[in-house]
């Protein structure tokens, strides 16, 4: 049985702060509740200090994070839970800098807050050490611009992980398929780090040529080859003290991944043609859409570089996996488009954000940024229409794609001679409608039924008849 733990929720939403509150005290817990966070900071005291708190992020008068900061500084040991339904890079990372125990996206499931709050409490019991908070201003970096936009699950967790990453001295690397974001990614980590205020110096080292690319990392004197005319300062000295952003480094060619690596240890280098020793302090992010994992084993990139590389690696996944994403992006993208064109504002349509998330997006949100500015100045008029997005969006048709499947079974199984192709085709189909159904309906029959247009009895029926041919073909 574990200590009872005082514990502070504070929200400005009564519907929070009572569930959160009934579920911390079902677990057996002492909770107090408050609605904004001069209330609470009023009642803290080293004597009523409680051993854990929630705070929502956004509320009347003082925010969460504002409320953060001071009791970290009165409070240094006491556990914060941020909470917020708004996930952004800012706010997550500014939860994380100013020394929150874990940030709690909403609407959260009520085990997995509970969970929470029996980890931190562990912790704290345990005088486990809290990260340690970063002196940065934690001013909101929301002019940067392109933004992280994200509520999936899947960005969620990018956000958080960014968030602890970014005070970290570590080296990322950044995976993701071409067009999904990944140079937002890297500024994010470096506009949330300790060097977000010295320079943050991007190199797409797949489009230099080969034979210009060691210069252009390292720099080179005067003289150094034909062309030379005078010094150049490569890109590791640009980003001395701040950041170096990698991007598509599987390209790199064998030559220079030695060189890089020896940089990477040693922190200095030459440059081309030069005598002159330079030592640098550089934060390497670095990007690629390449497997390197299987470039390493195909003997096409270094291993011990991977190594250097991947000490901590964040994933960016593509649109088509989080489809409730594409709304709020391309609304965002449409607006940017509109002011820097100089036009008036424009919004989708209901049925134009449909067919948005109906397409793949193979190009990713760089394919629907582009698509954004297009239709910002082609578009007639301020509300888009369908027709306004034009003829290059590719809808996936999945009945015809069913339809064009089935006649390729037809047409193979009739030239191999086979007969009784429609009792086949029907038991098959049976078989795969019913299962569908019962697993989208949580197995209830009933409900199956409902969706499937068919009767109870009809079901309960098809599914009998499905296991005793399943049975004899296991005794035949």
């Amino acid at each position: 049985m574990h200590d009872v733990a005082r514990i502070w929720v504070v929200d400005d939403d009564h519907g929070v702060r009572f569930v959160l509150a009934t579920a911390l005290r079902d677990a057996g817990h002492d909770v107090r509740v408050f609605t904004s966070a001069d209330e609470a900071l009023r009642d803290i005291t080293s004597a009523t200090a409680p051993d854990l708190l929630f705070t929502d992020v956004r509320m009347p008068g003082e925010g969460g994070l504002a409320l953060l900061e001071k009791l970290k500084a009165a409070h240094p040991d006491l556990p914060v839970v941020v909470m917020s339904a708004y996930t952004d890079v800012a706010s997550t990372a500014g939860a994380f800098r100013g020394g929150a125990f874990e940030y709690l996206s909403k609407p959260f499931d009520l085990d997995e807050a509970v969970a929470l709050a029996e980890r931190a409490l562990e912790e704290a019991r345990g005088d486990t050490p809290t990260e340690e908070s970063a002196t940065q201003d934690a001013t909101s970096k929301a002019d940067l611009r392109p933004v992280l936009i994200g509520q999936t699950a899947a960005m969620r967790t990018l956000f958080r992980s960014i968030g602890r990453v970014a005070q970290a001295p570590l080296n990322v690397l950044i995976t993701g398929e071409t067009g999904t974001g990944k140079e937002l990614v890297a500024r994010a980590v470096h506009a949330e780090s300790p060097r977000a205020n010295k320079p943050f110096v991007a190199l797409n080292t797949a489009a230099i040529p080969a034979e210009l690319l060691e210069s252009e990392l390292f720099g080179h004197e005067a003289g150094a080859f034909t062309g030379a005319h005078k010094r150049h300062v490569g890109r590791f000295e640009q980003a001395d003290g701040g950041t170096l952003f990698l991007d598509e480094i599987g390209d790199m060619p064998a030559s220079l991944q030695t060189r890089l690596l020896r940089v990477l240890a040693e922190g200095e280098f030459f440059r081309v043609g030069g005598r002159e020793l330079i030592r640098v302090d550089v934060r390497i992010i670095s990007a690629t859409h390449q497997p390197l994992d299987k470039r390493v084993a195909e003997g096409t990139f270094r291993a011990d570089l991977l190594h250097r590389l991947d000490v901590v690696r964040l994933s960016m996944p593509p649109l088509r996996e989080r489809r409730d994403d594409i709304a709020p992006l391309a609304e965002d993208f449409i607006a940017r488009a509109a002011r820097r064109l100089g036009v008036k504002p424009k919004t989708f349509g209901k049925a134009a954000l449909q067919r948005l998330q109906q397409h793949d997006w193979p190009g990713n949100v760089r394919e629907l940024e582009n698509l954004c500015w297009r239709v910002a100045a082609m578009a007639p008029g301020e509300r888009i229409g369908i027709a306004d997005l034009g003829d290059g969006l590719r809808v996936r048709d999945i009945d015809a794609e069913w339809e064009q499947s089935l006649a390729a079974w037809a047409s193979q199984r009739l030239e191999a001679g086979d007969s009784g192709l429609h009792a086949r085709a029907r038991e098959r189909f049976d078989r795969i409608l019913l299962d569908a159904a019962l697993a989208a309906s949580d197995g209830h029959r009933g409900q199956a039924a409902d969706r499937l247009g068919l009767g109870r009895n009809t079901v309960t029926r098809k599914l009998g008849a499905s296991r005793r041919r399943r049975d004899k073909r296991r005794d035949d």
